[in-house]
């Protein structure tokens, strides 16, 4: 039995705690959120180490966190948390991710699923069609080098600017989808290449568009001022990232971690978790290319909603404000942002790091639009493409315990490669078609990758958060039609 088990201290039925003094170095204890039957998937992977690592950080304050989607990570766990005093703390690349600002969008629309069902087929082969996807994809928009310069600087809003969505699509993503302090100047030639031939791409692996039915409403005067307001109402899901140009940014920053770790003295039990001061110029030149990233992450899901409703407005024969394509909400959940929080009773300005976890704030939080300060800012939690996702809201108690955080989805439980070698993509599937979801992927083997057997159920995660009272579970969607890259 690893030690931190003989250790972990059991608060509740949801909150589980690794003691500073499970490892000398540690700067705070390790939370866990977790029930007690996911304690042994998290166990078995040895997530809770990961955890215990984070808390060896410069400036961590409170606790290292962990959602209870938590996973293997590149040096955070993903499903991790954790909050850096501006003055004496430190950003670090592996608390963020590869895929900067992988996130999700979510629609709503005026169709009932009996509506769709008939037409399903033509919708997903339409949609296929427009919204390019698959690993190396490469985008409609050919941008130029001073293009690409403007579209990490504007993020979501050059998208709109070009005429790919709406103004008020604005008004409803995180950061009106524009994090500030981007500087192109901080991005590798490399990045750049990476970046111009896939900026409005879909992308592979988990990264998908699913056309949803509600199937439960919880909270039914809270989905009512989001635009959800009936059993079989049919929402579009948006999963994507900043593809190849994150994962660059993110390996060109790593390099100069690295350095960082030795010439600013920083002691740390895996170098995974490679840092540097977050006022230094490396801290400083990593975030102003993380924000480029994030912008341009941004920017893919603007365009992706466009050609999502002009795919409807085809096949329906409407326009989008017919049919009622109004976004609800657009989320991040690998990022590293500004905030200010409260610790031992003082206000103080902290760097969230958030890897696998989404922003969750309270009604009548600053920073949340204002059609949702009375309910709270939505958090969107997609599961598998053969189970459910859930629409949930932030909640008071987790901007006092987990920094205004919560999950982002359901959590793998088997690698790619254990999945690929214990599934056939084939009859993944089949057995998806024989539940009613149609699936359109480039590449069937690699739905083995995406089965609901790879993943924890999402059902069981957002119970915990729910529980926690981390988010409030607001409605349910179940998948009817999906896209893979």
């Amino acid at each position: 039995m690893p030690r931190w088990q003989e250790q972990l201290i059991k608060i509740d039925d949801y909150h589980w705690q690794i003691p500073q003094s499970y490892k000398s170095g540690m700067r705070v204890p390790g939370l866990i959120y977790a029930s007690e039957e996911m304690l042994k998937s998290i166990s078995a992977e040895q997530t809770p180490e990961q955890v215990a690592n984070v808390a060896f950080l410069p400036g961590i304050v409170k606790f290292s966190l962990a959602m209870p989607d938590i996973h293997w990570g590149y040096g955070f766990p993903i499903g991790g948390v954790a909050a850096m005093d501006i003055k004496d703390g430190v950003i670090s690349p592996g608390g963020v991710g590869y895929d900067i600002n992988c996130g999700v969008r979510l629609l709503r629309t005026n169709l009932s699923e009996t509506e769709v069902k008939p037409k399903i087929n033509e919708l997903i082969s339409k949609l296929f069609a427009n919204v390019p996807s698959g690993l190396g994809s490469e985008g409609k928009i050919k941008v130029s080098q001073k293009e690409m310069e403007q579209l990490m600087v504007e993020g979501a809003r050059w998208a709109v600017r070009h005429g790919f969505g709406w103004e008020e699509d604005l008004d409803v993503t995180e950061e009106d989808g524009c994090v500030k302090g981007a500087d192109p100047s901080k991005i590798s030639d490399k990045a750049i290449k990476r970046g111009m031939p896939q900026a409005g791409t879909l992308g592979s692996g988990n990264h998908f568009l699913e056309i949803q039915a509600v199937k439960e409403i919880f909270e039914p005067k809270i989905a009512s001022i989001m635009g959800i307001n009936e059993i079989g109402q049919i929402l579009v899901l948006i999963h994507t990232g900043s593809r190849g140009f994150g994962h660059q940014v993110c390996t060109d920053h790593l390099r100069v971690m690295e350095e960082a770790v030795s010439k600013y003295g920083i002691k740390i039990p895996d170098r995974q978790l490679a840092c540097a001061p977050l006022e230094s110029q490396e801290g400083k030149d990593y975030l102003a290319a993380m924000a480029c990233a994030a912008n341009y992450a941004w920017n893919n899901r603007q365009c992706i909603t466009h050609w999502a409703r002009e795919s409807f407005s085809k096949i329906f024969g409407k326009n989008p404000e017919e049919l009622g394509m109004r976004q609800i909400y657009d989320v991040c959940h690998n990022i590293a942002k500004m905030e200010e929080h409260i610790v031992d009773g003082q206000k103080i300005k902290v760097c969230v790091h958030r890897k696998g976890a989404t922003r969750a704030f309270p009604p009548g939080h600053k920073d949340i639009p204002q059609r949702y300060k009375e309910i709270g800012q939505p958090v969107l939690i997609p599961g598998d493409m053969g189970r459910c996702s859930f629409i949930a809201v932030g909640t008071q108690k987790a901007m006092e315990e987990s920094f205004g955080s919560t999950c982002h989805g359901a959590g793998r439980v088997l690698s790619r490669g254990a999945a690929r070698r214990s599934l056939k993509g084939k009859d993944v599937l089949r057995e998806l078609e024989r539940r009613g979801i149609t699936v359109k992927a480039g590449n069937i083997p690699s739905l083995a990758e995406e089965a609901s057997q790879a993943y924890k159920d999402v059902t069981k995660v957002i119970d915990v958060v729910h529980q926690a009272g981390i988010s409030k579970k607001v409605a349910m969607a179940v998948p009817v039609g999906v896209i893979k890259g």
